[in-house]
């Protein structure tokens, strides 16, 4: 049963309207500017000014046992993540793309902090999963279905490859998640958003500028108005305050409770392109939208009160 709303309810929320909203500020900057050096220069120029602030705060610097693992958090949640999802979804339909990504993110999340001891299984979980699972295969089997149409391949076996790159976003995402929780266990939350988001922005950027055609050019900046007030809305909303809420979350309720939001933010994306785009809601995504609030509802039921093991800024 849900008690009364706690700190982390608040930034549960906060963080599935955020990363909900998100999707209308990468779809109109990648219109307009390679995908990796888009996303490369929003985690860069959010690990920045996360250090910045950080730094005025007087947070403390890393030991330099904890800096393998930092170090390796940060490849895996931000460029072994980004990277290949921005790459798969090249080669097939964004449906297909929502269903693998969004539905494995969670079992990625329990798994790993299971295998690592960060959490233990027990029924309501199990439940909640299935749930998510569940809704975001009625909410986007539309367009993902075998009997929808697709993309051809652009080189044999593409749609395999693209599909295989979204699904290991997940599982890179999923287990760097767990092994950042230790630190945000001993340093602030905003430092290591700060650092994680940094070192995979720069991953990104370099092997934008090895592989993508077109990003030493981009890096000029004649991107145009939209594309760039896009990219101020994902670094400060989707980074700079999404990433960071995250942390938090990750920290104070665990990885399988954190990662719920991908059972939410669909339902806020849905209702964003209804609004902004007249996007047709159809009974079958209603049905999808309750059962997925449904998984996150009890994913968030027992979620401890935030917990100050460090002070935050």
């Amino acid at each position: 049963m849900l008690h009364a709303p706690n700190k982390n309810h608040f930034r549960f929320l906060m963080l599935c309207i955020i990363w909900g909203s998100t999707w209308i500020g990468t779809k109109a900057g990648i219109e307009f500017v390679p995908p990796l050096v888009f996303a490369g220069t929003r985690f860069t120029a959010a690990g920045a000014l996360l250090l910045l602030y950080a730094r005025v705060k007087g947070k403390t610097r890393f030991r330099s046992e904890d800096c393998p693992r930092l170090f390796a958090a940060s490849v895996l949640m931000i460029t072994m993540c980004y990277g290949p999802l921005f790459w798969g979804m090249q080669y097939i339909e964004t449906g297909t793309a929502a269903v693998l990504e969004m539905s494995l993110t969670p079992i990625a999340l329990l798994c790993f902090a299971l295998l690592l001891r960060e959490e233990v299984l027990n029924r309501g979980r199990m439940l909640a999963i299935a749930l998510g699972v569940a809704g975001l295969t009625v909410l986007f089997w539309p367009t993902a279905a075998p009997g929808a149409a697709h993309m051809q391949d652009v080189f044999p076996g593409s749609s395999i490859m693209g599909g295989l790159a979204v699904a290991s976003a997940a599982f890179t995402y999923g287990y760097g998640s767990v092994l950042a929780r230790p630190l945000l266990r001993a340093y602030p939350a905003l430092q290591v958003a700060g650092i994680t988001t940094l070192i995979g922005g720069i991953g990104l950027l370099v092997i934008a500028l090895v592989i993508e055609p077109g990003a030493v050019l981009a890096l000029s900046g004649d991107w145009g108005l939209t594309a760039w007030a896009s990219w101020f809305f994902l670094v400060i909303m989707g980074s700079l305050i999404g990433y960071t809420t995250y942390m938090r979350l990750l920290r104070d309720v665990g990885a399988s409770r954190a990662g719920a939001y991908a059972f939410v933010s669909p339902v806020i994306a849905v209702a964003l392109g209804a609004i902004f785009f007249a996007e047709q809601v159809t009974f079958f995504d209603v049905v999808g939208m309750m059962v997925m609030l449904s998984g996150a509802y009890l994913a968030m039921a027992d979620a401890p009160k935030s917990k100050h093991t460090v002070t935050e800024g």
